[in-house]
């Protein structure tokens, strides 16, 4: 279950075309991800690639907004630039 304050960023264009690279939703969650002592890659807590209604997908977790406002921006705009479907969850369009 997705919690409710989640902002969810979907692989597919406005025209409905699938955005491509197919590793898209990867490439944009590694920007926020750090390197552990493992010398293996983690997830941001607020922001994870995801596999949503079928469609490859980023979820963000709204608290990214009042954590790091510039990185929260940074999200919105790469989608809103790419012409991608950004959603609140609850059905709400942004």
């Amino acid at each position: 279950m997705i919690p409710a304050s989640t902002i969810i960023i979907q692989g597919i264009t406005q025209n409905g075309r699938t955005f491509r690279p197919s590793d898209w939703a990867e490439r944009l969650s590694g920007v926020m991800s750090t390197f552990g002592g493992d010398r293996r890659m983690s997830y941001s807590p607020y922001v994870k690639p995801l596999n949503y209604e079928g469609v490859k997908s980023v979820v963000i977790d709204k608290k990214l907004q009042e954590v790091d406002a510039r990185a929260f921006d940074f999200l919105i705009t790469f989608a809103r630039d790419n012409g991608l479907q950004v959603l609140e969850v609850g059905g709400t369009s942004i």
